[in-house]
């Protein structure tokens, strides 16, 4: 697979749904060319005339290539079916037509059956992945009657409908289970990016219930205050002060806001995390029962930020979140190549725990492995530390 500037994708830089399309094309494609193949070289070394042997594999190749190049362009196109690849389409039509006609005017016997199953198998996997229930009978019908030319029997005719049955069957399941594993990763998707809309819901109305009623407050004794400045009542500078106040308890809300969205608690931030994973089709692993409470706030703002950053740059299919020996480690197994362990949230995170004690790196982990570990030393922060020295 190749991306739009040209560079080959490695099967690790692929996500899931990429790789089971990768795999449903591949297969599709090894079938024809499997079908074809044996076929050919079932009876081109049997025969005695060594033209009319090299001319069979020759054309045969050909209508295979042609076949395979037609499937591509319209698997490429997958799920969409107009316009049609006409520019592959048509060289495998005319080729089909001009190798089934020397094949039934000039040839006969096991050559002639040979060359009938490569034009039938090219033409029902390439034609057959196009939707439309016309196209496949018209399809298993055309086997039929070549099969039946090529034979000559009545049982040679319905060979060649089950031959074209199950052609069919294979393509159209095989995209058909393609486009089942597409629908379920647009869903789980638009599940995640609900769970992160209803996140900023909650966020705004806690913004809302917050600041709302703080500034409200303000508002109105600002202009109480200002009233009775004007009248010279010296109750003026009591109202400014309780504006003060208020002020400044709505600035400490505000920067318990920004720091964590509301107070943190670290139970309800797992149960959190562990939702919004598996919203994303993300399993998840806890083992964080010997976590210090004095770090319940600290290791809260760890796993948020790790948890975001699972879901922005990682393909993950199993997030660990572990806690041993005073060290916090979250860890997921989708890490993508060339990933940088210094993004602008990481970084402030570090900035917030270094003043507490703590430290924090993000770091391959082994293989498609990646973990943001947290050190928090001690039995709790620096901030719980008095000025003797001694933890509070």
């Amino acid at each position: 697979m190749r991306t739009r500037l040209g560079r080959r994708r490695r099967w690790s830089d692929l996500n899931g749904v990429e790789r089971v399309g990768l795999y449903t094309r591949q297969s599709l494609y090894l079938v024809l060319c499997g079908i074809n193949g044996y076929a050919l070289m079932n009876v081109a070394p049997a025969l005695d005339d060594r033209g009319q042997a090299a001319a069979l594999v020759g054309g045969g190749a050909a209508v295979t290539a042609l076949g395979v190049a037609a499937a591509m362009s319209v698997l490429r196109r997958f799920p969409a079916v107009r316009p049609l690849p006409w520019r592959r389409l048509a060289p495998l039509l005319a080729a089909c037509g001009a190798y089934v006609a020397i094949a039934v005017t000039a040839w006969a016997g096991d050559a002639r059956g040979a060359a009938v199953t490569v034009v039938v198998a090219s033409l029902t996997l390439a034609l057959g992945l196009l939707p439309g229930r016309r196209l496949a009978f018209a399809l298993m019908a055309l086997a039929g009657l070549l099969f039946g030319i090529s034979g000559g029997e009545a049982s040679d005719v319905a060979a060649g409908l089950l031959f074209a049955g199950a052609l069919l069957f294979t393509g159209r399941a095989s995209i058909w289970i393609l486009g089942i594993v597409t629908d379920l990763d647009a869903a789980r998707q638009a599940q995640a990016q609900l769970a992160v809309a209803e996140e900023r819901l909650r966020f705004s109305r806690d913004v809302h219930d917050v600041l709302g009623r703080r500034l409200s407050t303000i508002a109105v004794q600002a202009e109480l205050a200002a009233t009775l400045a004007k009248r010279g009542d010296e109750r003026a500078a009591d109202r400014m002060l309780e504006v003060r106040s208020v002020a400044h308890e709505a600035l400490r809300e505000a920067r318990e806001l920004a720091r964590g969205y509301r107070s943190t608690d670290f139970p309800t931030e797992l149960e959190g995390a562990r939702s919004l994973l598996r919203s994303a089709g993300i399993d998840v692993r806890l083992s964080v029962d010997a976590m210090p409470r004095a770090w319940h706030e600290a290791a809260a703002w760890v796993v948020r930020e790790s948890v975001t950053n699972v879901l922005r740059h990682s393909n993950a299919h199993l997030v660990d979140i572990e806690y041993a020996d005073g060290q916090l480690r979250v860890g997921n197994d989708g890490a993508r190549p060339g990933g940088s362990p210094d993004g602008s949230g990481l970084r402030g995170l570090r900035e917030r725990l270094s003043p507490l004690g703590a430290s924090l790196v993000a770091q391959p982990d082994g293989g498609d492995r990646w973990a943001v570990v947290a050190q928090f030393p001690g039995t709790g922060p620096l901030s719980a530390t008095d000025k003797t020295g001694l933890r509070t």
